[in-house]
């Protein structure tokens, strides 16, 4: 049988400095998947567009900026994530260089800028500790992870770099 996941984007904006990320707080809808956690941003790719166009066009709907400079960092399977089960494949890309001012929230939630030092402290997901290291260290070779969920809870995880 194929495997057809969601194709979607995750990207984590460093401010000019390089010290902080923005991040959104998911505290807008009570019917959020992600409600009370932080995350990066990003969403569901289009028909007709490729990935980098949709990490731009997610930052520009979600932040109000446009990308300048970005880098892919890697790429996450993630089997079963989704509300109802669904499988998701995701592009993860920080943002170096924008332009524009971001909005302080939008419909999912607040944004803020958060040191790198103190995202480990932050409600997330319990996966996102596990790769966000990857996302955010100097070694340049892309990541490749799969990290399975059921009913909600990561169930294992596996990198490759290349």
């Amino acid at each position: 049988m194929p495997y057809t996941p969601i194709v979607a984007t995750l990207g984590y904006v460093m401010s000019p400095d390089g010290q902080r990320v923005l991040m959104i707080h998911r505290n807008a809808r009570q019917d959020d998947q992600h409600l009370g956690k932080y995350n990066g941003l990003g969403g569901k790719m289009e028909a007709g567009e490729d990935i980098a166009a949709c990490m731009r066009r997610e930052i520009m709907e979600e932040a109000g900026i446009e990308c300048l400079e970005m880098r892919l960092r890697g790429t996450l399977n993630w089997p079963g994530f989704g509300k109802q089960g669904e499988d998701w494949l995701g592009f993860i890309f920080v943002i170096d260089r924008y332009a524009g001012t971001p909005f302080e929230s939008n419909a999912e939630g607040k944004l803020e800028w958060v040191p790198l030092a103190e995202l480990d402290a932050l409600p997330m997901w319990e996966g996102d500790r596990h790769f966000l290291p990857l996302v955010f260290d100097s070694d340049p070779r892309a990541f490749h992870g799969v990290m399975p969920y059921k009913d909600g809870r990561m169930v294992s995880w596996n990198v490759t770099r290349l």
